[in-house]
């Protein structure tokens, strides 16, 4: 397998990761609505899961095959780059704030985490629905060039 078919296999791979996490987050919020601290934990643990190893492949992916052209143009294209680059921003900025949260749970902070974690987890839930919307834009909506 080469270097780019091995990178586009890692494609499905990451949005399916993204989606899991997606799954993982919103299963958190219901269980600690609910007062379920254990399925919170496991959730939460799923979602960090996902997301780590999603980091790992896709920058991996990237590292092998580099950036996609997207195909689309016009407002489509003007879209897409919106979503890709609030995306992007996000992601980076919400690697920091979830080792925050897992370090405020692990020193038992559970009232410092819950503050935070009301910001926190609408942004990563974007980040990872987000991730999703755009690979389905550039791989399959458009197809890439």
């Amino acid at each position: 397998m080469t270097q780019e078919a091995f990178g586009n296999f890692l494609a499905p791979v990451n949005a399916g990761l993204n989606l899991a996490s997606t799954v993982f987050l919103i299963w958190g919020l219901l269980s600690i609505k609910r007062r379920d601290v254990r399925g919170h934990r496991r959730a939460m643990i799923g979602a960090l899961v996902a997301s780590g190893v999603f980091l790992i492949f896709y920058l991996t992916r990237f590292y092998l095959t580099g950036t996609q052209r997207f195909a689309g143009d016009g407002l489509a294209k003007i879209v897409y780059l919106s979503i890709l680059f609030s995306h992007m921003i996000l992601a980076a900025a919400i690697v920091p704030l979830v080792l925050r949260l897992l370090f405020l749970v692990l020193r038992s902070r559970f009232h410092a985490h819950a503050r935070l974690a009301r910001w926190v987890y609408p942004l990563w839930l974007y980040v990872s629905v987000t991730g999703l919307l755009v690979y389905l834009l550039l791989y399959h909506v458009y197809g890439y060039v």
